[in-house]
């Protein structure tokens, strides 16, 4: 930006040179009748117009450079935000709301940061030009220096209705976009429940009530461009009506006449830019507000965050909230009738909510983030799966060895998948593996937890897509794959709980027993009808859980 407001100061400057170089031609040269002086003026003012092209060339490549620049800045940090916040983000703002960003704010946030390299030259410009004009006459000095602040002032009160109405209308389209968004995602659901005209018409509905405040959008929007285009032309009118008349009555001469011409008419370029900086500026502001919102959202960073080191003899995980703790180097389950409590103790553990949740003597909240996540991994049934070679897919931003890959894939009772694809670990897989089926996806996302092999895996309901026979080999797997280890899993199936440790009953929010699968089925009513639907009793739970774990076996 240094450097645009340097190239942008330089260009502007130079842009009062021909006038003046053009004043010492007519008034030394042909008015004088001096061939030579005219030539060596001409010349000067030939050479002063390459330099302002080679100026203009290196202030659009630098004014080009902060656009591109401060937009890519913005989506790194959005997107190092979402990634560091995880699933905690996705409830306070919608996929809908970040499209509209990355479509339009980040566009304007990188329009209003070139602002600063043509908005210094401009005014350092409007400096250069009051002393120059100074020079050859107060009185059109004093004309041409009010003229232009009167310019902003006819346009201001215009400028504030625009961005009033189009701050409401960025709004009033944030929440439409977020609600095409929502409809969009769960489109196969509306159709199965047979709410997709009403959610339709509401959408239309919606959108019917925003074009008025478009419309007024655009109605203000031309006449601020049309009085922006119209008045510098006025003003130069009026300006080169009064020079020459003072001309005219030898106040000034013919040369002098021709500078404040061409002074007036450069005057246009800062002024412009001025103007522009002044429609761009507050819609920048309301577009910076828009992402200093969401990157305010999601898991708390600050610099107390300085633990690092997981702790020197195997500790659990503890949750006070639900009072809940995971014991270390065994597989515990935690098994609830509403879904949301129990990934709440799941965010807890995994640090993407604020808690008073430990590790071991070291709260989470002391922990450092970047060292909290290599050590305890959230993975959730839904994740993103980004596109690419199923082997990029599932060894994440590490580097896996072909075996490594295989041995996950074979945990996850996946290894079906690589024989199915033409060209095995090295297939593409589209965005959201899209061509492969919902099971498969499910898959090879936990092969993707499980090759990161991190302290602490927390699963969320990673066989929630799984037939019941494939559902019971990847319980089996993923206890044998993770033995020793630490591994949370959220589930109500009872071939997964079957093969838990621990298995953790969780009624409004609270731990409210603990024991192996068989135990609670036998004490506990309620986790029966949880786990087998409510179709059976107590007994009968028991008789088909062993019978479950029998043909597993």
């Amino acid at each position: 930006m240094l450097t645009g407001a340097l190239w942008g100061t330089t260009w502007m400057c130079a842009l009062m040179a021909p006038p003046y170089l053009m004043a010492k031609a007519v008034d030394e040269g042909l008015r004088a009748r001096d061939t030579g002086a005219l030539l060596l003026w001409t010349g000067a003012v030939v050479v002063a117009g390459a330099g302002i092209a080679a100026l203009g060339i290196l202030r659009h490549r630098a004014m080009t450079r902060i656009r591109v620049d401060a937009a890519y800045r913005t989506v790194q940090v959005v997107t190092r935000h979402i990634t560091r916040s995880g699933s905690a983000l996705s409830r306070q703002v919608s996929a809908g709301e970040l499209s509209h960003l990355q479509a339009g704010d980040i566009g304007r946030i990188a329009q209003t940061l070139t602002v600063t390299g043509p908005g210094v030259g401009a005014v350092i410009a409007y400096a250069a030009i009051a002393v120059l004009l100074l020079r050859i006459s107060v009185v059109l000095a004093l004309v041409i220096l009010l003229g232009v602040p009167v310019l902003a002032l006819t346009v201001g009160p215009l400028l504030g209705k625009l961005h009033g109405a189009e701050g409401r209308y960025r709004q009033e389209q944030g929440d439409l976009t977020a609600l095409a968004g929502d409809m969009v995602t769960g489109l196969s659901v509306l159709n199965g429940i047979g709410g997709k005209q009403m959610f339709a018409a509401r959408y239309r509905e919606r959108s019917q009530a925003l074009v008025p405040l478009g419309y007024r959008v655009a109605a203000i929007t031309s006449w601020v461009q049309a009085i922006t285009a119209c008045l510098p032309v006025v003003f130069l009118a009026v300006v080169t009506w009064i020079s020459a008349r003072m001309a005219a009555g030898g106040d000034i001469t013919v040369g002098q006449l021709v500078a404040v011409y061409g002074y007036v008419s450069a005057l246009m370029a800062p002024v412009s830019f001025l103007i522009e900086g002044a429609d761009d500026l507050p819609r920048g502001l309301v577009s910076a507000r828009r992402v200093v919102d969401i990157l305010s959202l999601g898991a708390p960073h600050d610099g107390r965050r300085t633990h690092t080191e997981p702790p020197r003899v195997p500790s659990g995980l503890h949750d006070p909230e639900s009072s809940l703790t995971v014991a270390p180097g065994k597989v515990t389950a935690l098994a609830g009738a509403r879904p949301e409590e129990s990934r709440a103790v799941a965010e807890r553990l995994a640090g993407y909510r604020a808690s008073t949740a430990a590790w071991g003597d070291t709260l989470l909240s002391d922990w450092n983030l970047d060292a909290l996540r290599r050590h305890i991994v959230l993975a959730d049934n839904d994740a993103y799966l980004f596109a690419g070679s199923l082997r990029s897919v599932v060894s994440g931003s590490a580097e896996h060895s072909d075996d490594a890959l295989l041995r996950a894939l074979d945990a996850a009772a996946a290894t079906d998948i690589v024989a199915a694809l033409p060209d095995g670990l090295d297939s593409r897989l589209d965005d959201q593996a899209r061509n492969v089926s919902g099971g498969q996806r499910q898959r090879l996302r936990l092969a993707r937890a499980l090759i990161a092999d991190p302290s602490v895996l927390l699963l969320i309901e990673p066989t929630s897509a799984l037939d019941a026979h494939t559902e019971a080999t990847v319980a089996a797997r993923v206890a044998e794959h993770r033995r020793g280890a630490t591994t949370f899993v959220v589930s109500t199936s009872p071939l997964v709980l079957g093969r838990a440790d621990e298995v953790a009953y969780l009624v409004d929010g609270k731990v409210r027993a603990t024991g192996t699968h068989r135990e609670l089925l036998a004490r506990q009513p309620g986790y029966a009808s949880l786990v087998f639907r409510g179709t059976v009793g107590a007994d009968d739970a028991m008789g088909a859980a062993q019978h479950r774990e029998g043909e597993s076996r």
